[in-house]
């Protein structure tokens, strides 16, 4: 394993220590500034939970045996509302895995995470884009390293279908209209299947198809200025991705393949579309690259888990652009924040930027990651390999999920609720109008 020079200078430190509280009956870790070299127990907590939390604490082993630093990752379902108040109340753990950077900036104005050690801002430099280490850069000091990362913009499709019409994955945007269209006068049925029915987040999915149009249509510096609320719902780049969506989801002869009419997108779970499309009854759908895990539980036609591959039952291609060879895509991750400058917790934010700690986590399965360095062969499919070289490509554009940047009465309230009303019949004009509104919220 590749370590820094000052992670070798460190870990012989570390190990002493450790024997030391060993002998003295007193090895308990602890939290906050306190505890220097002493320390061998660092807390990590964050909104991963389940069989994804276990293998994140699994990605420490090798760490744990090099340097005798124990790592306790904990997962709270409720992170994202509880973390800000364990903070300020002083219960902070040494590291949080921030899901937002707008979670990671009302972090930051709280006065207690920690700047990155210099070591982990060199790491980022080296393995990360720009686009990457801005979302954990307030106020020109860096914060906060990228850790795991997810794609959106894919359509799914099934290459044995495809194969059976003698259609091609389209490289722009008006290819895949005319594919559209091509799949509907061939089966005599809507060739999309979408759903935005997600409970008390019903819409988010919707958000996401915008986000991708903005981006591909307008470019990336309209995408910020829209991200920073200097382009306005109401302007024309915005009611241009609008439209563009429109011409599909808003078309009663292209969707809702396997449901109904347009208005059955709204009561149509975003997940349930992988079982539709398995089963060969719809032919398109737009999701992130989570949607892999879905198919998981999907059966085809003749009863069959569905083959995940390029020739396979389903695959998925990126949504192109108006240009083709241009890949433009926006997503998410994680950002690992500090809460104590202890030299354990220094060592294991070193090793979270690293790409050994990306590849001990990518290769346990089920997760990408976008440090450049990585190991992409370790993917737990040829889906998720392809995704994570388009994360580390250097001519790849990416942005975060805007309405994960935008404030919460806009990117999870007026955003999410204006797609709802859109797909409800509510005219354009008046959802944009509307969506802007919640900036005055």
């Amino acid at each position: 394993m590749a370590l820094s020079q000052r992670y070798r200078l460190l870990a012989p430190i570390a190990l002493v220590g450790a024997a030391t509280l060993v002998l003295a009956g007193c090895a308990e870790g602890g939290s906050g500034d306190g505890g220097g070299d002493a320390k061998t127990t660092v807390r990590i907590s964050g909104g991963i939970t389940g069989v994804e939390a276990d293998d994140l604490n699994k990605s420490f082993e090798q760490f744990t045996e090099d340097t005798g630093i124990t790592v306790e990752y904990t997962g709270d379902k409720g992170f994202e509302g509880n973390i800000v108040t364990k903070v300020t109340g002083g219960d902070a753990p040494d590291i949080a895995i921030v899901p937002q950077p707008g979670l990671l900036k009302t972090l930051v104005e709280t006065g207690k995470v920690k700047a990155a050690p210099e070591a982990v801002e060199a790491a980022v430099d080296e393995n990360w884009s720009e686009d990457w280490k801005k979302y954990g850069t307030f106020d020109d000091t860096f914060y906060a390293a990228p850790m795991l990362a997810n794609l959106k913009g894919y359509v799914w499709y099934s290459p044995k279908q495809f194969a059976e019409w003698g259609v091609e994955v389209p490289t722009t945007w008006d290819e895949m209209l005319t594919l559209t269209q091509t799949i509907v006068d061939t089966t005599g049925a809507p060739a999309w299947c979408a759903g935005f029915s997600s409970e008390a987040a019903s819409g988010w999915p919707g958000t996401d198809w915008i986000e991708d149009l903005v981006l591909r249509q307008s470019g990336p510096e309209v995408y910020d200025q829209w991200v920073a609320g200097d382009v306005k719902f109401t302007d024309p780049e915005i009611k241009d991705a609008f439209d563009a969506v429109g011409e599909i989801l808003l078309n009663p002869e292209y969707v809702n393949a396997g449901y109904g009419d347009v208005k059955s997108i709204n009561s149509t779970a975003f997940g349930d579309v992988a079982a539709t499309l398995a089963k060969g009854d719809c032919a398109l759908t737009h999701q992130a690259s989570f949607l892999s895990a879905n198919f998981l539980e999907a059966q085809t036609a003749d009863g069959n888990t569905p083959e995940i591959g390029p020739e396979g039952d389903v695959y998925a291609f990126i949504m192109p652009g108006e240009t083709a060879g241009e890949v433009q895509v926006e997503g998410g991750g994680e950002f690992v924040a500090g809460f104590s400058d202890d030299d354990a917790t220094q060592q294991v934010l070193e090793f979270m930027a690293s790409p050994e700690f990306a590849d001990a986590r990518v290769k346990l399965g089920g997760v990408i990651s976008a440090n450049k360095k990585a190991d992409p062969s370790l993917a737990s499919s040829e889906f998720l390999t392809e995704a994570m070289e388009t994360m580390q490509s250097d001519t790849t554009t990416f942005r975060f999920d805007a309405s994960d940047l935008m404030p919460s009465t806009v990117g999870s309230g007026s955003f999410w609720k204006g797609m709802v009303d859109w797909i409800d019949g509510k005219d354009t004009d008046t959802v944009l109008s509307d969506i802007q509104a919640g900036y005055e919220n």
